[in-house]
């Protein structure tokens, strides 16, 4: 499913992405997207008539631009660590230029009890989505002889992305984009260790 917008509309999306990974689902107003974008608060709610339709609508494209992300890792890279460590530097990347400092679902997650139920839902999603992700990569690894896992290929993938999404904010609670990415080489080196 993909998600339909108009420039103006994905100029909104965009800059609502970076308010939520700054503050979360409730850090936010109608009135920082209208100064980011130079808008009128009524034309924002033309684009999308209420915040939970806007978080809604960011979240499905991230779902959207992570599954076409994860997608271009398989087709491009047929080592399974070598995908991984592509996956965690993809995120090193966002943290140290400051892009992205952090998983939007990750941050949302942490309000799921609060948010709009559609929102919340999307977000489960997201995280179904990279955790089966996580595993076939697990289960290729198993079969090409480099990972070792100590326990179901799922419970590993659900692992390494609590791991990974942890490491985003023990990157953001210390301000070192190094904290991240020695806690994610750690992970990645913790599946290719024999037990």
């Amino acid at each position: 499913m993909s998600v339909e917008l108009s420039p103006r509309a994905i100029e909104i999306a965009e800059h609502t992405k970076q308010l939520i990974a700054a503050g979360g689902y409730n850090g936010f107003s109608y009135a920082d997207i209208s100064e980011r974008v130079h808008i009128g608060k009524a034309s924002i709610h033309h684009h999308f008539p209420s915040k939970a339709d806007l978080v809604h609508a960011v979240v499905q494209r991230h779902r959207e631009q992570s599954r076409e992300g994860l997608a271009a890792l398989d087709q491009h890279i047929s080592d399974a660590p070598a995908r991984l460590k592509a996956y965690t530097d993809y995120w090193a990347g966002c943290i140290r230029d400051g892009q992205l400092p952090i998983c939007i679902c990750a941050m949302l997650g942490a309000e799921l009890p609060m948010l709009p139920q559609e929102v919340a839902n999307e977000v489960q999603r997201y995280f179904e989505d990279l955790t089966a992700w996580l595993q076939a990569v697990l289960e290729t690894g198993v079969a090409q002889g480099k990972f070792h896992l100590r326990d179901s290929a799922f419970v590993e993938a659900q692992t390494f992305m609590s791991i990974v999404h942890g490491a985003m904010l023990t990157a953001r609670a210390l301000n070192s984009p190094e904290a991240f990415e020695a806690i994610s080489r750690t992970a990645l080196s913790q599946l290719t260790r024999s037990s």
